[in-house]
């Protein structure tokens, strides 16, 4: 919707999204923009993550196809006045090459691997999977 006033986003921004893949490992991304009346769309900031490294960095768990898990997302902190007559978008997608790197939805290195599969990805949007955006609103 439109914004019919000021708001102010300030701080640490995520998406908690809850997905599942027919990939045994696929990339989530998401970007937060602010959409100016004229169309005009602004990347204020973005955030990768591997799903083999959803629940730590040093130790890679790859995905078991069609199971619903839940990843978070990390858009870094901010600072945005969101101003009237403005919209907020939120892009979530399973690429940005070449912003990161390419991810082959296999178990293979990404830098050396050449076998690739097509990821069907889903989001889960429910009371029992309420994939969300985590802002920091401040009351002005």
């Amino acid at each position: 919707p439109i914004l019919q006033e000021e708001m102010e986003v300030t701080g640490p921004i995520s998406v908690e999204l809850y997905a599942s893949s027919s990939a045994v490992d696929t990339d989530f991304t998401a970007k937060l923009i602010d959409v100016r009346p004229d169309g005009y769309a602004q990347n204020l900031t973005d955030g990768i993550l591997r799903a083999r490294y959803r629940n730590s960095q040093e130790k890679p768990e790859l995905l078991e196809p069609g199971h619903i898990y839940k990843f978070t997302i990390d858009l870094w902190a901010t600072s945005n006045v969101f101003l009237a007559g403005h919209r907020l978008r939120l892009e979530v997608s399973s690429s940005n090459f070449p912003r990161f790197d390419r991810n082959l939805n296999t178990a293979e290195d990404p830098e050396r691997g050449t076998r690739w599969v097509k990821a069907s990805n889903t989001i889960y949007h429910d009371g029992k999977h309420p994939s969300v955006v985590v802002l920091p609103v401040v009351a002005r």
